[in-house]
């Protein structure tokens, strides 16, 4: 038993020495079959300490160089490129300090100039529209003729007719005075009789007096009560005329006893003296236009030349109806010119043959050369708006978004509401907003239309500062990118831009302001637009190919 333990342990121990040995060959043929590129590699670690110096100092000589030209933060672009991003001299320019207001959006809305934006023209008395001068959405002038009525207005017409009576009866007492002061003097009458004769005329100065007085509660003026007197003879005939925003001048009823013809007649302006008179001013000449009433279109294309006859100051005769004519009148005694405002016919409410009471509305006039800006702020936000009103600060309208925005500076805020909306929470403040004419034209037939830039119900916001900075660096919304949690902007050097790490100190909707920490410094020519797609561009360049094994663990 002995024994055989003892010849297992030998043949172990054998088997053991015989597989040493296997292995000990095994990985020494191996080693004789490493490749040379291993063994070049092994050589080059063991240099000559000469050469390494000199390596050393090539490598100090290269401290503060990128070798591979910036290629992480620089981007080298095109002219076809700089043009699709649209980086012209416009938008290539150095960076300037310049002042901020750190500033609150409030989203607003244009509105009408209460009073001043809509003109309501309504019928003074009773009457039937006999002619219609102006079509809806046309431009006319303060004084021009819009339409024409003939006067129905039953207590216009008897008031009339009772002072033309008065009239008639104190020209026979004035007469009969005459007469019997003749026989008083040569002493045939006795004065007693004379004197009766004489209350009697006082009584009926003092009833024309009245009457008078009623006729200017209906609307005539003194020059036209003292034309009925003068030619004792009604008024038939009322002209409506568009008003002047801001005169009073011209505030009579416009009547007549005869209206503008629709064929024929001597003292109208034609639509061609229009169309003349409206191209001399768009050559800049100043055309010549006679003082007097002008109707604003003519819808009897028959109507071709006229020329221009007598015309009377005051109140017209009666004629015939091919002989009407226009008056002058207070009203036209301003030629037409650029600077007078322009009214837009937005609604004609009436038409030819109508019949129309007194304080109907006929039409609405629009003047929208000077509009309101509503702001509506959150109540929270009430005391940021008074500190900016106290302070004198102006408010800045931004229309649009991002780079299709456009910004309006130094408009005056206006006023602030005293009550809070309680349906929205709303605090309401207002300013004062210029329009500006885009468009001005008029058709083959002698209509003028306008268009304006701003329009009422138009969305916007406001800017209201709440607080200023000095000598900081501002740069528009397009010339700084964001990345993750870093900005960037990039600067020009030479033909390519840098990409520069900045830091925000504040942001808005349009500008961005910088930190002047040393990163860009006043001077540096900067993109100012396109900031966006340089970022992209920069990261396709840098971009490498996907892995394979991405995702994997083996």
């Amino acid at each position: 038993m002995k024994t055989i333990k003892i010849a297992g342990i030998v043949i172990t121990a054998g088997s053991l020495c015989y597989a040493a040995g296997w292995l000990h060959g095994r990985y020494q043929t191996a080693a004789w079959q490493l490749p040379r590129s291993l063994t070049t590699i092994l050589a080059k670690t063991s240099v000559d300490p000469q050469i390494k110096e000199v390596h050393a100092d090539e490598d100090k000589s290269h401290d503060g160089h990128d070798h591979s030209g910036g290629s992480e933060n620089s981007l080298e672009m095109s002219d076809a490129a700089r043009r699709n991003l649209g980086l012209t001299e416009e938008f290539l320019q150095p960076v300037e300090l310049q002042s901020f207001s750190k500033s609150i959006a409030v989203p607003a809305i244009v509105v009408d100039l209460p009073g001043r934006t809509r003109l309501p023209v309504s019928a003074a008395m009773t009457g039937i529209v006999t002619h219609v001068h102006a079509v809806t959405g046309e431009a006319i002038q303060p004084g021009d003729l819009i339409l024409e009525m003939r006067l129905t207005h039953e207590d216009l017409v008897t008031a009339q007719k009772d002072f033309l009576v008065a009239l008639g009866n104190r020209d026979i007492e004035l007469k009969e005075i005459a007469r019997l002061q003749e026989l008083a003097e040569s002493g045939v009458l006795s004065n007693k009789t004379l004197l009766e004769r004489q209350y009697g005329r006082d009584k009926l100065d003092s009833l024309l007096r009245s009457q008078r007085e009623g006729l200017r509660l209906h609307g005539l003026s003194e020059s036209q009560i003292a034309r009925i007197e003068s030619d004792r003879r009604l008024l038939t005939e009322m002209r409506i005329i568009a008003p002047y925003p801001d005169q009073h001048s011209d505030e009579e009823i416009q009547l007549s006893r005869r209206s503008t013809p629709l064929i024929g007649g001597n003292d109208v302006i034609g639509r061609s003296d229009v169309i003349g008179n409206y191209q001399a001013r768009e050559n800049g000449v100043e055309p010549h236009v006679p003082q007097r009433v002008v109707p604003i279109s003519f819808h009897d294309q028959r109507r071709e030349s006229v020329n221009f006859g007598s015309i009377e100051n005051g109140i017209s005769h009666d004629q015939k109806p091919d002989q009407h004519s226009i008056e002058e009148s207070p009203s036209n005694q301003k030629p037409l010119t650029n600077e007078m405002h322009l009214l837009v016919l937005n609604d004609m409410n009436v038409q030819k043959g109508q019949i129309v009471n007194a304080g109907e509305l006929l039409c609405t006039l629009a003047d929208y050369g000077a509009l309101l800006i509503e702001g509506q702020a959150f109540e929270t936000e009430a005391a940021m708006i008074s500190k900016a009103k106290l302070s004198n600060w102006t408010v800045a309208a931004i229309f649009g978004s991002g780079s299709e925005a456009t910004r309006i500076d130094n408009l005056e805020l206006g006023w602030i509401n005293n009550e809070i909306d309680p349906a929205t929470r709303a605090l309401k403040f207002y300013a004062m907003l210029p329009n500006i004419l885009m468009q001005d034209s008029m058709n083959s037939t002698g209509q003028r239309f306008i268009s304006w830039k701003y329009r009422t119900g138009q969305r916007l916001q406001l800017q209201v500062p709440v607080e200023s900075w000095s000598d900081q660096i501002v740069l528009p919304i397009d010339a700084v990118v964001r990345e993750g949690v870093d900005s960037f902007v990039f600067q020009q050097n030479g033909d390519h831009f840098d990409r520069i790490a900045v830091h925000e100190k504040y942001r808005d909707q349009i500008s961005v302001v910088i930190e002047n920490d040393g990163a860009i410094y006043p001077g540096d020519v900067v993109a100012l637009r396109g900031a966006h797609q340089m970022q992209m561009a920069l990261k396709n360049k840098s971009g490498v190919g996907i892995d394979p094994h991405a995702g994997h663990n083996h």
